[in-house]
C-alpha cells in the first residue's frame, strides 16, 4: 500500500462530474488497484475513489497547470468503465508504501456457529422441558442449525441469525416444510433465534406460525452481569 499526502485537488469524470478544491489530504493506493481520497474527518468513507480493476498513471503537468503550482498529475482510469480520476498534487508532504502481506480476514466475535454452541448448551432459554436432539441436523436442502424436543416431546427445528431477517425466516420454513415430512419427526414447529430481528422478519414469522427470540449474547457467554445494571 502507498500512502501519500498531499495538497492536492480532485476531479471525477464519469457519469457525473465532482470537484474537491486544493486542501491537504491522505492519497491511498492499494494493491489490488483501487486508489481513495481521504481528509481529515468524514468517519471512514473517502471523499472519492477509483474502485478495482484501475490503472494509475503519473504524468507532469500541462504548461497552464505548471503555471498554477501543480507538480504532477496522477490519472486514474477505471478499465471496466468510461470514468477516471484526476489528482493535481501541489505538494508532497509525505510518500511512503508498505507491504502489509496477506490479510486473514474479520474474524467476528459471536458469530453464528458460537450462538449455535450456547444456545445447544442452554435449550432452557426457549422454554422449559427442552432436550436436544442434535445440532446441523443435515437435510437435503441443508442443515438444520439445532434439532430439539419441547417439554410436550414434540420436535423444533431452531435456525440460528446473528441478525434475522426476511431470508432467514424463508430459510426455516424451507425446512419446516421438508422436516414435517418425516412421519418420525412430525409435527415439527419451528423458532427463528437471532440477537437481533427485524420487524418485517417477525411479521413473517408470525404469520408463518414460527416463534421467534431474541438471544442476549453476552448473557449467554456469562459476560453480562445483569446484577451491575440499573435498568
Amino acid at each position: 500500500m502507498r500512502l501519500v499526502i498531499a495538497k492536492c485537488s480532485v476531479d471525477y469524470v464519469g457519469r457525473l462530474k465532482a470537484h474537491l478544491p486544493l486542501a491537504v489530504r491522505l492519497l491511498l493506493v492499494k494493491a489490488d488497484g483501487s486508489v481513495l481520497v481521504h481528509s481529515d474527518g468524514g468517519s471512514y468513507k473517502p471523499l472519492n475513489w477509483m474502485s478495482p480493476p484501475a490503472t494509475l498513471r503519473i504524468v507532469g503537468p500541462e504548461d497552464a497547470e505548471l503555471e498554477d503550482g501543480v507538480i504532477s498529475q496522477w490519472i486514474v482510469k477505471s478499465t471496466k468503465a468510461d470514468e477516471q480520476l484526476i489528482i493535481n498534487i501541489y505538494e508532497e508532504l509525505h510518500d511512503s508504501s508498505h507491504d502489509l502481506g496477506t490479510d486473514p480476514g474479520l474474524i467476528k466475535d459471536g458469530v453464528e456457529a458460537d450462538l449455535q454452541r450456547l444456545l445447544a448448551e442452554q435449550l432452557h432459554l426457549l422454554g422449559a422441558g427442552f432436550t436436544l436432539i442434535r445440532r446441523e441436523y443435515f437435510t437435503a436442502i441443508g442443515p438444520v442449525d439445532i434439532l430439539a424436543r419441547d417439554s410436550a416431546g414434540a420436535t423444533v427445528a431452531i435456525e440460528l441469525k446473528r441478525r434475522g431477517d426476511i431470508d432467514g425466516v424463508e430459510q426455516l420454513t424451507r425446512y419446516l416444510e421438508l422436516l414435517n415430512r418425516d412421519p418420525l419427526l412430525a409435527p415439527v414447529r419451528g423458532i427463528f433465534a437471532a440477537q437481533q430481528i427485524k420487524p418485517q422478519a417477525k411479521t413473517l414469522a408470525t404469520d408463518r406460525g414460527i416463534e421467534c427470540k431474541t438471544l442476549d449474547y453476552d448473557a449467554m457467554r456469562g459476560v453480562d452481569d445483569s446484577a451491575s445494571r440499573l435498568f
